[in-house]
């Protein structure tokens, strides 16, 4: 099980917190310092079943300058929405857990991060 997290988010915290209560065997990735590839992006957006723009922080003010919510949500966009994401890791939702059985959670309420436990 990995986490990715930034240190500074609250529900970052709150799930590591909930983690290690439980028990957790779990590896921590600060996503902002270690930035995840296109690829292990697209990875984590086919565990977790969802589109890039649906893990997309678009109120961050890179989004704002990007114009991300001007950008089409659609099977032509979704590169450059990836492409977007690994260049400005900070757009990316989190917590974002991965879980043993291979999908993933993007983990922003205990209730989510009870349910990657449970896989």
């Amino acid at each position: 099980m990995e986490i990715w997290i930034n240190p500074a988010c609250s529900k970052c915290r709150s799930a590591v917190s909930l983690l290690d209560a439980e028990g957790a065997d779990y590896t921590v990735r600060r996503y902002l310092e270690d930035v995840p590839s296109p690829d292990e992006i697209r990875a984590v957006l086919g565990r977790l079943g969802l589109e890039p723009w649906d893990i997309t922080r678009t109120q961050e003010a890179d989004a704002k300058e990007l114009g991300i919510a001007d950008w089409p949500k659609d099977a032509g966009s979704r590169e450059r929405w990836i492409t977007a994401l690994a260049g400005h890791p900070k757009l990316i939702q989190r917590p974002i857990i991965t879980a043993q059985d291979g999908s993933a959670v993007v983990a922003r309420t205990d209730e989510a991060v009870r349910d990657a436990l449970g896989r």
